[in-house]
């Protein structure tokens, strides 16, 4: 007997070949990849990377090559043991995935390393953090004239207490930051008794 497909192969499959993109009023067709604007697009390539993950990765977590491995988004944090295997293994091993895939690793430097907003430090017998920002980074939010709700206007900076609060971050870098969020208000025109009552609150 011939196996029936259900609707969502059908739906999944159509979708994947309808895969066309407009430039300067020309229409393409892509030989690899899926539609950036495409709503279904985030979660195919979720499910793409879970399953490379299982296949690929899972193995190098059981035989402790690698001793712990996270990822947000496209983002991937790896800490591996130096005595079963090294970067460059680590590497190979990720580019070996699929023909499609680079990965450009980054090697900590000085016992640090960046991801995401963060950066990890490792010491002798623990790991420490410390918030990253990139060299790209603006500090602009909406201006404190603008004629939006306080409430989006005031949302960056509570986000920042936030982190500021609940990460465990000693107390100079905790200073730091409060310096840094009332450099950012000020650039951005709030006066700096709005960012007391916040950090207050």
């Amino acid at each position: 007997m011939r196996p029936v497909p259900v609707l969502g192969d059908i739906t999944l499959e159509t979708i994947l070949q309808q895969n066309y993109f407009i430039i300067q009023e020309q229409i393409y067709e892509p030989d690899k990849g899926i539609a950036m604007d495409s709503p279904i697009s985030g979660t195919i390539a979720e499910i793409f990377l879970q399953h490379l993950e299982h296949t690929h990765i899972r193995p190098l977590i059981e035989s402790k090559q690698i001793l712990y491995y996270t990822r947000y988004i496209d983002n991937i944090l790896i800490i591996y043991d130096t005595d079963n295997t090294n970067q460059d293994k680590v590497a190979q091993h990720a580019n070996s995935m699929h023909n499609n895939l680079q990965f450009n690793p980054t090697q900590e430097s000085d016992g640090r390393i960046n991801f995401l907003d963060l950066t990890i430090i490792r010491r002798t017998s623990d790991l420490e953090i410390d918030i990253y920002r990139k060299l790209t980074t603006t500090d602009t939010t909406i201006h404190f004239t603008s004629i939006n709700p306080n409430e989006q206007k005031l949302a960056a900076y509570r986000y920042y207490i936030e982190i500021m609060l609940y990460l465990p971050l000693n107390s100079e870098r905790q200073k730091r930051e409060w310096s840094t969020f009332l450099h950012i208000a000020q650039s951005n025109g709030f006066p700096p008794t709005i960012m007391q009552k916040c950090n207050t609150r």
